[in-house]
């Protein structure tokens, strides 16, 4: 799983959706592309986005729901958390001489 999320991580247009994810929650694809469009001046389509986004999926960084017809993409932040427990570990208290 932790292969999956770091070539989530690895390339800077699934950063920037995270981040507007991160900024609203709960968007549908057609929103994601209008603010990556207009916030940041991608040109993508959405098939390209909706590749993108089903990386993320893959990595567990972002959870999908259905209501009626549309599809709405949230933010886990779960797999993020596991990786800085594993590498921002207190260490260990040093013995007393």
């Amino acid at each position: 799983m932790e292969d999956e999320l770091f070539k989530a991580l690895a390339d800077p247009t699934r950063r920037l959706i995270l981040d507007e994810l991160t900024e609203r929650n709960g968007q549908s694809l057609f929103e994601i592309c209008t603010r990556l469009i207009t916030k940041h001046g991608l040109d993508l389509s959405r098939q390209a986005i909706s590749q993108h986004l089903a990386v993320l999926e893959a990595a567990d960084l972002v959870r999908t729901r259905r209501e009626g017809r549309y599809k709405f993409h949230d933010l886990n932040t779960e797999p993020l958390e596991h990786i800085a427990r594993r590498w921002l570990r207190r260490p260990p208290p040093e013995e007393a001489p």
